[in-house]
């Protein structure tokens, strides 16, 4: 265990599953990166990695002096590329055998997921077979929409056509094209189109904090209505005003406020008083 006198960054290689995987912490004072305790986990979105969350992870951290961690997935970031093609039950792979691969390998046990789009999907699914101290999600998908679709062919486009490819590659180096192909041709697929968790949220017992853009490019409200509807615990929804699909850039402090209040009022204290609203903000 790691116990820091002051606030410390580490990076380090984690080998599970038979993958190398890059994996940072950030440990405030007093905390350790294993342990009983709540962890902050952050799951990235679908062309995500841990330097796309920009400082957020420091950030939620640092506001509720809990220690964090965020990985790339494999064939992600710095973490080494997938050995294979995605395929449609991509998601719940990650959620159900990566994820707690990582979390073993890491000694963490109360977990906090916090998830961005993909990686909100994942610790949904993860929070409806196991037993996560509490979820925090941004812009998850619980079923698919014609307008996720509609967004995914924008950005396929965007990809082919702008600085996007580049902006990316910044990121995940030699990997973007597997990278992004790999989850535009699943998310694309004619198969896929009837992809849901909905029948899945029952299963969800922990504190949930459900937050989405009111203009979000990849889906509708009705996710976030979905989530109220079906997690079994403590639920709450923000939506958040003139924010699209990334809340933690598009309304930093809002989704900071909100979700740092969550944790110690519903995750760390116990006090569900938000069940079934919706916070608008």
């Amino acid at each position: 265990m790691i116990h820091p006198t002051a606030c410390e960054e580490l990076t380090f290689e984690l080998r599970t599953g038979g993958m190398r995987l890059q994996v940072k912490c950030i440990l405030p004072p007093g905390t350790a990166l294993t342990g009983s305790g709540a962890t902050l986990v952050f799951l990235h979105e679908g062309l995500g990695s841990i330097t796309q969350w920009r400082g957020f992870p420091g950030a939620l951290a640092r506001a509720t002096g809990l220690p964090a961690l965020a990985y790339d997935r494999c064939g992600y970031g710095r973490s080494e590329a997938h050995p294979r093609p995605l395929d449609p039950s991509y998601l719940e792979t990650e959620a159900f055998e990566r994820l707690p691969e990582v979390l073993a390998a890491c000694g963490i046990e109360a977990p906090i997921l916090v998830g961005h789009s993909d990686g909100a999907t994942i610790a949904l699914l993860y929070g409806s077979r196991f037993s996560p101290a509490g979820i925090l999600s941004e812009a998850a998908h619980v079923f698919v929409e014609d307008l996720s679709i509609q967004g995914i062919w924008r950005t396929l486009h965007a990809f082919e056509t702008t600085p996007l490819r580049d902006r990316l590659r910044a990121h995940h180096g030699d990997k973007v094209d597997a990278m992004f192909h790999g989850w535009s041709d699943v998310w694309l697929s004619p198969g896929f189109r009837d992809w849901s968790m909905v029948e899945r949220l029952g299963g969800i017992r922990c504190p949930v904090l459900a937050i989405q853009g009111e203009d979000d490019e990849y889906g509708t409200p009705d996710q976030v209505r979905a989530i109220l509807e079906g997690v079994s615990g403590p639920v709450a929804g923000l939506l958040l005003a003139g924010c699209a699909h990334v809340p933690h850039f598009q309304a930093r402090e809002r989704t900071l406020a909100g979700m740092a209040r969550f944790i110690a009022e519903t995750i760390l204290h116990g006090h569900p008083r938000f069940k079934g609203q919706d916070i608008v903000n």
